[in-house]
């Protein structure tokens, strides 16, 4: 085995530029690429467009995401959702060699939900050989101009998706990653009443704990505190709205909880780096 860089090499870099018809019909890439990473190789970013799928071909690496962190290694694939504040880089003592993808299109917003990557992105065990040729077919198809070429890296985006549902099937997550049982009642009571006023007391009550202990025990294991995870659901559930809807952001603001505009916009901005009005045109615009 040759030796680790001192300093990331790149291997592959390449940019995608898709027609707008395309982006309507397929899962598109617009970057992808492959390097070798050095000891100080590290992204850190509040907000960028797109979802990440990064398959780690050898060496090791780490994400922090929501808060928490997650050890990523040879054979495992990352699922970064990019439009959440995220971190990654590569483990010092072991770098990793990575194939990375930036998918953009609709469904991938819904599949990163369904397949539990919102809280558990590392997907393990999928097949290393497929998992890299599906990279490299990509690879191809963005380096040379093929009939029928959007079509077919839709495709193979479409299998490394599959092989990470098929891993998720193959070794099924705890709910909630084993919640204590009166945090697993708090949480849903938080996702489904996400709009209403909720205050900690009343969370802590219904867990049975003080309003001091209910927010240690919810942030180490949520890895934030009630409150702010309340402000990311519903942000994360302002941008649907904006997407799905021509609501007035004041409308919007409202569907998700926040009775006062500016504060509403102010949080967005926050998480997102954009204003609810230039999250909806900059979004809109991308698939269009």
């Amino acid at each position: 085995m040759s030796a680790k860089p001192d300093a990331t090499k790149f291997l592959v870099s390449l940019y995608g530029t898709p027609a707008e018809l395309l982006r309507d019909v397929f899962l598109t890439v617009v970057r992808a690429g492959r390097l070798i990473a050095g000891p100080e190789h590290r992204i850190e970013r509040d907000y960028y467009p797109g979802h990440e799928l990064t398959f780690c071909r050898a060496g090791r690496g780490w994400a922090r995401l929501r808060g928490k962190m997650h050890r990523i290694k040879a054979g495992d694939l990352l699922w970064v959702n990019c439009h959440h504040p995220h971190a990654y880089g590569a483990d010092r003592d072991d770098p990793w060699e990575l194939d990375w993808i930036r998918v953009e299109g609709v469904p991938m917003e819904r599949t990163w939900k369904m397949l539990s990557a919102e809280s558990q992105p590392v997907f393990e065990a999928l097949d290393p050989v497929r998992a890299a040729r599906e990279c490299e077919a990509i690879f191809d198809l963005m380096q040379h101009e093929k009939p029928a070429g959007a079509a077919w890296i839709h495709a193979h985006v479409a299998t490394l998706i599959a092989l990470a549902c098929e891993s998720r099937q193959n070794h099924p997550l705890p709910p909630h990653h084993d919640l204590p049982p009166p945090l697993e009642r708090v949480l849903q009571h938080m996702r489904l009443y996400y709009h209403k006023p909720l205050r900690v007391a009343e969370l802590a009550g219904m867990a049975g704990m003080s309003p001091s202990h209910f927010n240690r025990v919810y942030r180490m294991a949520l890895g934030a505190s009630p409150i702010d995870w309340l402000r990311h659901y519903r942000i994360s559930q302002a941008k649907r709205r904006l997407l799905e809807s021509t609501d007035p952001i004041k409308d919007v603001a409202r569907q998700v909880g926040y009775a006062d505009q500016f504060y509403f916009s102010k949080d967005f901005k926050k998480f997102t780096a954009l204003t609810p009005t230039a999250f909806r045109e900059t979004e809109r615009s991308a698939e269009m």
